[in-house]
């Protein structure tokens, strides 16, 4: 009687690549820290030139402001970037803070005055006092008068995504099984789980923002890249092309 054999082949990791001659940079959450922000910018322009020729496309995936001392520098430093053609800003939970508590949306408000908008303010050189004193409706005036409208305008011009080769960038991250054009806006500025939790494949690399964690967060289907720079941990950025990816960090 022949014997049957049974073999067990090991799955195959996918390979995401990002197109032949194109070159990514994606930084993660810069929270108003324009010095490290700085930093990193001249890493990635070195690291780019060393590298040799390629289509090179610098992502931010969002929440530039907040938190950190210098909003405005780091706003400084995007807004010169984004005059190459190559350049993607996506917008963020905090930039949606800013935005709709600029428009008198009295839930944001609360949440910017909660989670780091006195911050932005100071940078725009609002007196520590006057904001201390200001109520809700005082706040959305101070926001106006001190934010330039060409700053809001520019973080309002934000993307929700973008897709390159096999990866797609995004804020926050997505709704797992959900098609990317029926995504919602909420999810990819601020989902944590069931996103995070997640480990059946998206189809693409996720990178994205928005989650702490201590290093780079590498999983099969996603890739986090906020290490917490406000909160005293370093900025990174991921490089990618072709296969390979690698990681910048100030």
């Amino acid at each position: 009687m022949p014997v049957l054999k049974s073999f067990l082949r090991k799955k195959k990791t996918p390979q995401f690549r990002v197109p032949d001659g194109e070159r990514v940079y994606a930084v993660g959450d810069v929270h108003g820290c324009a010095d490290q922000f700085e930093q990193l910018l001249a890493m990635i322009d070195a690291d780019d030139a060393a590298r040799g020729p390629a289509d090179t496309t610098l992502v931010l995936l969002g929440d530039l402001v907040d938190r950190g001392p210098d909003t405005r520098g780091v706003l400084e430093h995007a807004m010169r970037r984004a005059a190459h053609p190559r350049f993607a800003l996506l917008k963020g939970n905090h930039e949606e803070m800013l935005l709709r508590a600029a428009a008198g949306h009295r839930p944001s408000l609360q949440l910017f005055n909660r989670y780091g908008g006195r911050d932005t303010l100071m940078s725009y050189g609002v007196d520590p006092v006057a904001y201390d004193e200001a109520s809700f409706e005082e706040l959305e005036a101070l926001i106006v008068a001190s934010v330039p409208a060409a700053h809001r305008a520019f973080l309002d011009a934000g993307r929700p995504h973008l897709t390159v080769g096999d990866y797609l960038f995004v804020h926050a991250g997505i709704r797992p099984g959900v098609p990317l054009a029926d995504q919602v806006g909420a999810d990819l500025r601020w989902i944590r789980d069931p996103f995070l939790g997640h480990r059946g494949s998206h189809g693409v690399m996720v990178i994205h923002g928005h989650t702490i964690t201590d290093e780079p967060d590498v999983q099969s289907n996603r890739i986090g890249i906020d290490t917490g720079a406000y909160a005293g941990g370093p900025l990174t950025a991921i490089g990618l092309e072709g296969e390979e990816r690698w990681f910048l960090t100030a």
